[in-house]
């Protein structure tokens, strides 16, 4: 079974968390972890912009990645989110087995 990380940027803490319960209600993620207070850097319509956000990791299956993007687009509040995929390496074995078994 192959892992992967996905990485989501959320306009609040919140808006992140309330996607994160959702993903792993749904068992699209076994986890979700918030890391709040992140500071983006970017270019938007011509402009730089820089804007408070949080950042929102999700865990889940490989397989899963798709359903989950699609899922963190119809909840998120940006015209373009981002969610990447980030694969896993190795990892702790019994880790990996509840990620399995909470995502099957």
């Amino acid at each position: 079974m192959e892992f992967v990380l996905a990485y989501v940027t959320a306009g609040s803490r919140e808006e992140a968390l309330r996607i994160g319960r959702a993903l792993v209600g749904e068992r699209l993620a076994a986890c979700a972890n918030v890391l709040d207070g992140m500071t983006s850097v970017y270019r938007w319509n011509g402009a730089i912009e820089e804007a408070a956000e949080a950042v929102l990791i999700a865990k889940t299956r490989a397989e899963l990645f798709e359903p989950l993007a699609e899922r963190v687009r119809a909840l998120h509040s940006y015209d373009t989110p981002c969610v990447v995929e980030v694969k896993l390496g190795r990892g702790n074995p019994a880790f990996l087995a509840w990620l399995g078994q909470e995502t099957a």
